[in-house]
């Protein structure tokens, strides 16, 4: 413990946020501040045990409480503010901890010497900033005569608070201080009692009690002690030994009370638990003399419903063996345990799983589920023939495994009704099982039981909720899975997608083996390479493309007109679209593979149409006897003074029978200028191939995306420079192998295209080329860009103009040779979308076109390319250059 200290004149001040040192404390912070650290290098570090620094409490303007450090345990936190006055502003000052600078720091005018027990240097990396950790111990208390703010830390002139040797003397003789002294030890002796009881702690502090003063004692117990800022500073302020002891046994008082009190909850507890144990006992017995005498009544225990229901779900025996050892286990539990809910939620689920229930498949009629399909969905003609195909079979052989089919194709072409419609075919219950965004291998495993808040994977919950063995499940977006640390989901669907595995399929909550094999799955996906191959094998492929403009208006006037008017509440009494205008919006708004965009401008038109309708629907008063009619017809013709013509109703009409008789009498028919002001002005334009290529260096591709095919320009340019090759457009690393290999291709062949003039060799000379694909916030990638590179090239250095009604795919070599390219059909019907006439398309890639409508490809023409002048010679109007450099010569 500290002796008394000879303190000097003046004293640096390391300020403390919110937090006193009292004399006797121990405290650790931590310096991280440039003033801090050099008031503890300057001062401590470098005068070792000879060092003396200030701690003065500086305390918020708003009162806020915002320190780090704790006492003995803890680490604490120091801060530095400079001012000559008591109260200062940080704007004019250092900062403390970094707070707001315009905020108001209040200093206190006393504090406490103290001294370094321990110091320890370490270096922040990779700042390299200097840290110090200091344990210091409070000394004494002092007052500020002057606070200095010049220097890289504050300074203070200070005088000593502390009475001398003779003065303390003269106060232990005090009665007044005599009898606060014997309160204070009385207090604190019990409070020591029940510490050693406690926490064994209480022979150190009673030696303490024995050997310091009290006025010392005083300081040394309050520190220790969770007491609010200001309770601090009033002790740190108490001066007067009598006033400090007099604080000081208030304070110990208060905390063996709340003491007292904490022991006094605790018993209740334990004794609420006793209860509750006795309570247990008392069960058990009672339950031991019902069963003796009989009288247990089954129908009130929820245990024995419970396994009632367990002994009708049907289980095989290895796994009603299982279920019984967990009954068992669960009767023996009190449902206070932590483990009795997650028992009895297991075992719950056990009985309500259909191990042996499944759907009774009615005598499948092919022709009818034809007309279904037919009836529900437009086109697929190859898709519907194969579901039939699987269908048949089915018929034939109903316990067959067949193939688990995977329907891939853009949004809104109809695979999850194509799902949905086979689940109706054979009679059985559907339910889908969403895959997107899924990482989590549990999800369709399920967690283990051990775990908090585990649960079964989806496909077991699933069949829980369908409540048969045998639905047909839909696995959509199974493209959509990802995988991390917490395992792969694709590979979780390998056993469950496997005719050989998932008689047995292993959930790890459910941790019996399932049969899956009775379920009928199928899959949806818009792309097929983020599949893994694995997965991809163990499923029937069926690619469904986008529909053709006339797919969808047939779709349109036969489906979505329908479905829009009765979503709104309107009939054709009401709205009328005709075929025209369908057409228009298909042309002109819409560019899609799907029908889903098309069925949104639908409804816009439906929306303003129930605006209208809403509007003039408006009851008009015809006398005090006659009920009010709502009639639009009689409103127009009164407001025109034409006379009313009058109608009989029959008797025996109701009031609804009526109101339709004055509906509105000629139905809204949307025209093209409805069309402009309802949907906005067209957002395509079929004159946009032809805008985009008016200038050489512009050439016409077609790509594939998981939304379907789209159109892609390719835009080329020169400027001075120094030959070097410049692609933007958020290009891939194969789409720029490919511009690289173009540019190659051109260069080679300039004397045969006649591209630069006979002194010229080499056509990057004093220029480079930048080449952009546009819609530059898309990410791009593939080979198939080749041709359309080169035609790009070959066009600018030609200053020849690409055929605005020619598009093209196709990879090419560095020899020349054009290679075949997946998505053609999608590709082709990209094409027709946009209006363009003629696509150019690797030869071997002619097999692929059986695939394409019969009316979409005697729309285009079709050009085959083998090398990449073909390419050329249809792209140009003309021919290419090297042609016609062969003309001139014949």
């Amino acid at each position: 413990m500290a002796e008394s200290v000879e303190l000097p004149g003046r004293l640096a001040i390391l300020p403390f946020r919110n937090k006193v040192l009292l004399p006797g404390a121990f405290i650790r912070i931590r310096c991280t501040s440039q003033s801090s650290v050099k008031l503890v290098e300057q001062e401590l570090w470098q005068r070792e045990e000879k060092g003396l620094i200030g701690i003065l409490p500086v305390q918020d303007a708003a009162g806020t409480t915002s320190m780090d450090s704790m006492l003995s345990q803890g680490v604490g936190s120091e801060s530095c503010e400079r001012s000559s006055n008591a109260q200062v502003s940080t704007s004019d000052a250092h900062k403390v901890d970094g707070k707001n600078p315009s905020e108001v720091i209040h200093w206190h005018n006393r504090g406490v010497a103290a001294r370094a027990l321990h110091l320890s240097r370490g270096v922040e990396k990779p700042s390299g900033r200097v840290t110090y950790i200091v344990v210091l111990e409070g000394l004494c208390r002092f007052n500020i005569e002057e606070l200095n703010t010049r220097g890289p830390y504050c300074t203070a002139k200070i005088s000593p608070l502390e009475m001398t040797k003779s003065e303390m003397e003269q106060v232990e003789q005090d009665p007044d201080f005599v009898t606060l002294s014997r309160q204070f030890k009385a207090i604190a002796m019990e409070l020591i009692s029940i510490l050693e009881q406690k926490q064994k702690t209480g022979g150190r502090i009673k030696v303490l009690l024995e050997t310091l003063p009290f006025h010392k004692l005083a300081d040394i117990f309050v520190a220790s002690f969770e007491i609010s800022f200001e309770e601090q500073l009033c002790m740190l302020d108490s001066v007067d030994p009598k006033v400090r002891l007099s604080k000081a046994t208030e304070l110990v008082d208060r905390h063996l009370q709340s003491i007292r009190v904490a022991e006094k909850i605790t018993q209740k507890v334990e004794g609420q638990l006793s209860k509750s144990q006795k309570e247990y006992l008392l069960r058990q017995q009672m339950r031991a003399i019902k069963e003796e005498l009989g009288d247990n009544d089954d129908d009130e225990d929820d245990l024995a419903s419970l396994e009632r229901k367990m002994q009708n779900a049907g289980m095989p025996s290895n796994i009603w063996k299982h279920a019984q050892r967990e009954l068992r286990r669960l009767k023996k539990m009190q449902p206070q345990q932590p483990g009795y809910n997650s028992s009895r939620v297991y075992l719950d689920l056990l009985a309500d799983l259909p191990w042996q229930k499944a759907s009774e498949e009615q005598e499948m009629d092919l022709k009818a589920a034809k007309d279904h399909f037919d009836c529900d969905h437009y086109g697929l003609v190859k898709i519907k023939q194969r579901i039939f195909e699987y269908l048949a079979v089915r018929k034939l052989k109903p316990d067959a495994r067949g193939p688990v089919l995977c329907f891939v194709g853009p949004p809104g072409v109809g695979k999850t009704s194509l799902a949905s419609s086979i689940a109706a075919a054979l009679g059985r219950k559907f339910i889908r099982i969403s895959l997107g965004g899924v990482k989590d291998e549990a999800d369709i495993r399920g967690h283990r039981r051990t775990y908090i808040g585990s649960m079964p994977g989806r496909l077991i919950d699933g069949l829980k909720r369908v409540g048969v063995c045998n639905p047909v499940m839909l696995l959509d977006e199974i493209d959509k899975t990802g995988s991390d640390v917490r395992g792969d989901p694709a590979s979780a669907l390998l056993e469950v997608l496997d005719p050989e595995q998932n008689k047995s399929f292993n959930d790890h909550y459910l941790n019996v083996p399932f049969d899956l094999s009775k379920v009928i799955f199928v899959a949806t996906a818009n792309r097929m390479q983020p599949i893994p191959p694995p997965l991809l094998d163990r499923m029937e492929v069926i690619e469904l493309p986008g529909y053709t403009a006339e797919e969808k208006l047939r779709i349109a006037m036969q489906h979505l007109i329908p479905r829009v008017l009765d979503q709104h509440g309107l009939s054709s009494a009401f709205l009328q679209i005709p075929e025209d205008m369908v057409k228009l919006v298909i042309q002109r708004y819409t560019r899609e593979a799907g029908v889903r965009n098309l069925e949104r401008n639908l409804a816009a038109l439906a929306r303003a149409a129930a605006v209208r309708v809403a509007e003039r629907e408006q009851a008009v008063s015809v006398s005090k006897d006659v009920h009010k009619i709502t009639s639009p017809l009689l409103d127009n013709r009164l407001a025109e003074g034409a006379e009313m013509e009058m109608e009989v109703i029959p008797i025996g009409v109701n009031n609804h029978e009526i109101s339709n008789a004055f509906r509105i009498a000629s139905p809204l028919v949307v025209d093209e200028a409805m069309l402009e002001k309802i949907l906005g002005p067209p957002r395509f334009d079929d004159r946009e191939a032809a805008d985009r290529v008016a200038t050489p260096g512009v050439s016409v591709g077609l790509v594939w995306t998981a939304f379907g095919g789209e159109v892609q320009f390719v835009e080329a340019t020169s400027v001075v420079g120094n030959g070097e090759l410049h692609l933007t457009g958020q290009l891939g690393d194969v789409i720029k192998e490919s511009a690289q290999i173009a540019l190659t291709w051109v260069r080679a062949r300039v004397a045969d295209l006649k591209l630069a003039a006979a002194e010229e060799t080499d056509l990057l000379q004093g220029k480079d080329i930048h080449i952009h694909f546009p819609a530059g916030a898309v990410p791009k990638d593939g080979p198939s860009a080749g041709v359309t590179l080169v035609t790009a090239l070959v066009s600018l250095f030609s200053q020849k103009n690409v055929r605005a009604d020619t598009a093209m795919t196709g990879e090419m070599t560095l020899r020349g040779l054009v290679l075949p390219v997946g998505g053609v059909k999608d590709k082709v019907l990209a094409a027709h979308r946009y209006g363009i006439k003629r696509v150019i398309l690797p030869e071997r890639n002619l097999k692929d076109l059986v695939e394409v409508p019969a009316a979409v490809l005697s729309s285009l023409e079709i050009l085959v390319a083998k090398r990449m002048e073909d390419v050329l010679e249809h792209a140009f109007d003309g021919g290419c250059p090297w042609r016609q450099h062969q003309h001139s010569k014949l």
